[in-house]
């Protein structure tokens, strides 16, 4: 990933501090946190997009795909949390209590673990990759 503009430093941060607080306040039922979770999930896989990949190992490569299907999860996860709010797209009861009831925090653990392995494994990566050199 190339490095980031103050300014882009500064939005990244404040999708990743809206995605938070509305994933905090969500587990506390509160209803608007979804409409602060959505757009900082959005802000925040923009921001990764555009961060871009100087990839030059396909390992690198791979993470950068890994870390893309992590925002789409993040974003899922927004419409999920809005879905939820007292049914609001009008599905049947018992197709709403099955995939939509609460399983956003599922969607948010799966997205949160992937983002955690690859930025973790990339760091590593490149540390070896300028060692390298």
């Amino acid at each position: 990933m190339r490095q980031l503009s103050l300014a882009e430093s500064i939005i990244f941060l404040v999708g990743a501090v809206l995605m938070v607080a509305g994933s905090c306040f969500a587990a506390l039922g509160k209803g608007w946190a979804p409409f602060a979770f959505a757009p900082g999930a959005i802000i925040f896989a923009i921001m990764q997009i555009v961060a871009g990949c100087e990839a030059d190992t396909a390992t690198i490569k791979r993470l950068r795909g890994i870390m893309i299907i992590s925002d789409i999860l993040f974003v899922f996860t927004a419409i999920i949390m809005i879905a939820d709010i007292e049914n609001l797209f009008g599905l049947p009861y018992l197709v709403y209590t099955k995939y939509v009831h609460n399983n956003w925090v599922l969607v948010l653990l799966i997205a949160a673990i992937l983002q955690l392995y690859s930025s973790q494994r990339m760091s590593t990566e490149k540390k070896k990759e300028t060692q390298k050199m």
